[in-house]
């Protein structure tokens, strides 16, 4: 069943301060694309550029952002190296969850001095707008944490970025900030991970979820969600268990080629209003049977919103005792069954939607069968 862990006090404590999610840089095959769908489809402003232009030989990225939620799309212009190779594996997927510090420094040979893998040490790099300092540490599988100290710099983004200007006008949709980001991670590895967020940065776990809950008919899972202390940095992580068939984990582990990023969720204020405009653009969205929303007032209690839109939107609710919670979760935004997203509005409620998770993964299993995958 579902826990909730209270943090230890002499345990619980922030290695370094973190001030919130800095970007989410992506690797994709194609990033001018890429943010042409972003900003079509979901509203980001494309705000800066960084390639040969800019004096950069072996890559493109492009900045979007809407609120407070900032993607960086990055393609190579080769096949060689790094960011080619991790395509290959992978497919489009999350290379990096940056922090946002004050001190990168101190954080960095912090989070060394607890156990973590360096993928670099701090460097500085500076334009005419200041100085970043940036440095990086791996997390599961090829995915990393850059650790971002912009306290010297009064730049768009990052020093070789420029601004960006397109003919296409942007209409955002109300996205407002990064709720969590989910890491899916082999069998047997969930709490390996969950002890890295504890040792190497002071998270704690603020929620599990075992496999008596998360559950249907042919497949389950588990999941820890660990925290920082402020709050504003949050890591479901899930890991596969046995079942008479494959979950939604085992597929995704087959298709990305081990551990990464399942899906990023994104705050709004309206959801309704928000998925709406995403689907008039074409974005698609999990379903679930109508018969949910004939008893779920009766187990959440009740809303603000009406349920017809709800239902006709197929939006879930869930409740707990500090208040409820909205979610919708997109199908995969690419071919292979991988990275999605969740766009979820919060009414006090704290936790993750699990009186929703049957429903959900039911849905998701269907999805599976018509790949061919369950």
């Amino acid at each position: 069943m579902a826990t909730v862990t209270q943090p230890d006090a002499a345990l619980a404590h922030d290695t370094f301060p973190i001030n919130g999610t800095d970007y989410i840089e992506f690797w994709v095959g194609n990033a001018r694309q890429s943010a042409a769908y972003y900003q079509a489809a979901w509203g980001y402003d494309v705000l800066a550029y960084r390639g040969p232009e800019t004096g950069v030989r072996d890559r493109a990225s492009y900045l979007l952002q809407q609120g407070k939620v900032r993607f960086v799309l990055t393609s190579p212009l080769g096949p060689e190296g790094e960011i080619a190779a991790h395509i290959y594996k992978h497919g489009d997927g999350v290379r990096d969850l940056a922090f946002w510090v004050d001190d990168a420094r101190d954080a960095y040979t912090k989070a060394i001095e607890r156990g973590a893998r360096s993928v670099h040490a701090p460097r500085v790099d500076t334009d005419e707008d200041g100085e970043v300092v940036i440095a990086a540490i791996a997390t599961y599988g090829d995915t990393i944490h850059s650790i971002v100290e912009r306290r010297n710099y009064k730049g768009l983004f990052l020093p070789g970025f420029r601004p960006h200007t397109s003919a296409v006008k942007s209409n955002p949709v109300g996205l407002k900030y990064v709720d969590h980001c989910v890491g899916n991670v082999e069998l047997g590895k969930m709490n390996e991970w969950v002890g890295f967020y504890s040792r190497v940065l002071g998270f704690f776990n603020l929620l599990s979820f075992d496999d008596k809950q998360i559950s249907t008919e042919y497949s389950a899972l588990m999941s820890k969600v660990m925290s920082n202390g402020n709050g504003r940095i949050k890591f479901p992580i899930n890991e596969p268990a046995a079942g008479k068939k494959k979950s939604q984990i085992d597929e995704y582990l087959d298709y990305y080629r081990g551990p990464g990023v399942q899906h990023i969720a994104v705050a709004t204020d309206d959801i309704v209003k928000t998925v709406r405009a995403l689907k008039s653009r074409g974005v698609e969205f999990l379903q679930v049977p109508q018969v949910y929303y004939d008893t779920v007032l009766q187990r959440v209690g009740k809303i603000d919103e009406e349920i017809g839109p709800l239902a006709e939107l197929g939006i879930l609710v869930d409740s707990d005792d500090e208040g409820y919670l909205l979610q919708i979760f997109t199908k995969p935004v690419q071919d292979r069954p991988t990275l999605f997203y969740e766009i979820i509005q919060r009414k006090g409620a704290k936790s993750f939607g699990a009186g929703n998770f049957k429903a959900l993964f039911e849905s998701i299993e269907r999805e599976q069968a018509l790949r061919g995958n369950l």
